[in-house]
């Protein structure tokens, strides 16, 4: 099984910055594409960024300029830079991983538990 810990989120004001992170363990022979997605108060979830291993990026239209996906492969881990945050940035975003795991290579794909990031003054 794969456990994915989420972190960083929180209550900023509109303009300010934040990080959010989420760390992989367990069986994991290797990581593929990790991504990030976030839902809104009555809305459905939509993807926000995804990364590959070799570190190719996409970053959709309504964050592109503002938010920065990156990873480490050595720690398992995957941020999501948010800059000039907006009150519409508000919702819970969800880390999301491919994972091949061990002992048979199977692959795997796995949510995270959310977390919260709201944006208001």
């Amino acid at each position: 099984q794969v456990q994915l810990v989420e972190s960083g989120g929180g209550l900023v004001q509109p303009g300010m910055s934040l990080r959010v992170s989420c760390a992989a363990s367990g069986s994991i022979f290797r990581l593929n594409t990790m991504g990030w997605y976030r839902q809104a108060p009555g809305k459905q979830r939509e993807l926000v960024a995804t990364i590959s291993r070799t570190g190719s990026t996409n970053v959709v239209d309504d964050v592109k300029g503002r938010f920065t996906i990156s990873r480490d492969n050595a720690a398992n881990t995957v941020y999501l830079q948010m800059n000039n945050l907006k009150p519409e940035d508000t919702a819970v975003y969800y880390c999301n991983v491919v994972a091949i795991m061990l002992p048979d290579y199977r692959y795997l794909e796995v949510w995270g538990q959310g977390t919260l990031v709201t944006v208001s003054s």
